[in-house]
This record gives structure tokens, C-alpha cells and sequence, in this order.
């Protein structure tokens, strides 16, 4: 019976050592998404950053202020006016392309998938924004009268695979309110319709190091930059649209 060298012993100890970050990262059990952060009461504490997680994933974080906005009028956005690309487009005019809505019901915006082309950061994507249930995130729904939350499952749109997680939060303030756009990029999952479904790609996607060199900063501070502008042009143009809406109810 051949006996290992101890030298031999050391570097398989090594090897599997290397194999067990590449597959587990150094933080394998760390949860990247971050309610106590995300959903903090504290208003104006929010702070807009860019940041490679302990996982390989990457954090973008937004806080727009929204003057003379309130979280009724984001939900009545997302849920009940947005319907064409033209309306996409006055969200953001220079980088909104084009939209459709899958699985869309009218006042409703939780199981619809958002299908949109958009440019972030010079380049076209194209993107199937699946909006879920915030619980399945943070383990409940924050929403009440003076918040809105509304997450995603961010993904391709030609090929059946999510690469991102995403919520928006609006919390009322005396002003109006402000929007909290959080970002966690590198959550990568096959799927099947509405439903993420176990893959080579889902498995070997989330190994941390595959994150570190699919992940970059430049890419993370172009969709800060893409989240800050559109939450602005929307705080601009929602005021007027909202009083509209009324003033139309009125006359009818």
C-alpha cells in the first residue's frame, strides 16, 4: 500500500481547499440581501453606493429624493399607468427604448414581468424585470400606507436566465418622500416561465469567484448612475401626471 507524502497530503489539502472557496466563497453562508438596511425607519440615512459583497456579488444602492411625491403615486406608477413605450420613454428619455408587460393585470403589479430594452452605461440591454412578492425577500411585506416596496427578479430577456435581484422602497417624508433603488447584481438562476429552476448555470454562476470576474465596478457605478437619473426624471413628471389623473375623474 502506497503511504502519501506529507508534502503531497498538503498540497491535496490545499486543492481542496481552493476547490471549497471556489465553490462557497470565504463568507459561504452570508446572506447578501440586507433588509435591516434596505427597510431602515430612518429617513435620510439611506446612502447611495456601489460595493463588492463578501459573496463575489455586487451592491448598488440609490436614494432619490422625491419632493411633492408620495409612495401612493410610485404604485399607481408601476401598477396602474405604465403601459407603453412611450410612457418608458418619459421615465428616462435618453436611455428608455422600448417596454411590454407580461402577465400583466391591470392594478396589480406583483407576479407581472416588466420586458424592456434599455441603455445602461452606452450599452443596450435587453431585460425581463419579474416582479415578486417583497416577502420572498425580507420575509414579510413591508408595505403599508406610507411605504411602497416593490422587488424583482432581474434576468435576460432572450435567454430564460435571471442575473440580478432588485427592490425599490418609498418611504413618505414631510416633503413627499424618498426612493430607496437596491440592486444586489451576480444572483444567477435558469428559469422556466415565472419560476427559477435548479442548472449547471445557476450552480456554477453563484461560485463566488465566477462573480469576482463577471462583476466589475464600471458596471455597477453605470447602473447607479441609470437608476439615479430615470428615479429623478420620474420624481419630475409623476406629480403632474398624478394631479391629472384626478383632475380627469373630476370632469367624469
Amino acid at each position: 500500500m502506497r503511504v502519501l507524502s506529507g508534502s503531497l497530503i498538503i498540497k491535496l489539502l490545499i486543492l481542496l481547499l481552493l476547490i471549497s472557496l471556489l465553490i462557497f466563497g470565504y463568507k459561504p453562508f452570508k446572506d447578501s440581501l440586507d433588509p435591516e438596511v434596505t427597510l431602515i425607519e430612518e429617513l435620510e440615512s439611506y446612502k447611495s453606493e456601489t460595493r463588492r459583497l463578501a459573496d463575489g456579488s455586487y451592491l448598488v444602492a440609490v436614494r432619490t429624493s422625491m419632493p411633492s411625491v408620495k409612495a401612493e403615486m410610485v404604485r399607481w406608477w408601476f401598477a396602474e399607468f405604465l403601459k407603453t413605450t412611450e410612457h418608458y420613454k418619459w421615465w428616462h428619455p435618453s436611455d428608455h427604448v422600448w417596454m411590454d408587460w407580461e402577465n400583466k393585470i391591470p392594478g396589480e403589479i406583483i407576479g407581472a414581468s416588466h420586458l424592456v430594452h434599455e441603455y445602461i452605461g452606452g450599452e443596450l440591454s435587453k431585460l425581463r424585470i419579474q416582479f415578486v412578492n417583497p416577502a420572498e425577500f425580507f420575509g414579510y411585506n413591508p408595505n403599508d400606507e406610507n411605504t411602497f416596496v416593490i422587488c424583482a427578479r432581474a434576468g435576460m430577456l432572450d435567454t430564460e436566465i435571471n442575473i440580478a435581484k432588485m427592490c425599490h422602497i418609498v418611504k413618505n417624508n414631510e416633503n413627499g418622500s424618498e426612493m430607496r433603488s437596491r440592486f444586489w447584481l451576480g444572483h444567477i438562476a435558469s428559469r422556466k416561465g415565472n419560476k427559477t429552476v435548479n442548472s449547471i448555470i445557476g450552480l456554477l454562476g453563484n461560485i463566488a469567484i465566477v462573480r469576482f470576474f463577471a462583476l466589475d465596478k464600471e458596471s455597477a457605478e453605470d447602473l447607479q448612475l441609470h437608476a439615479k437619473q430615470e428615479m429623478t426624471f420620474l420624481a419630475k413628471l409623476l406629480g403632474p401626471l398624478y394631479t391629472k389623473k384626478y383632475q380627469q375623474k373630476v370632469i367624469e
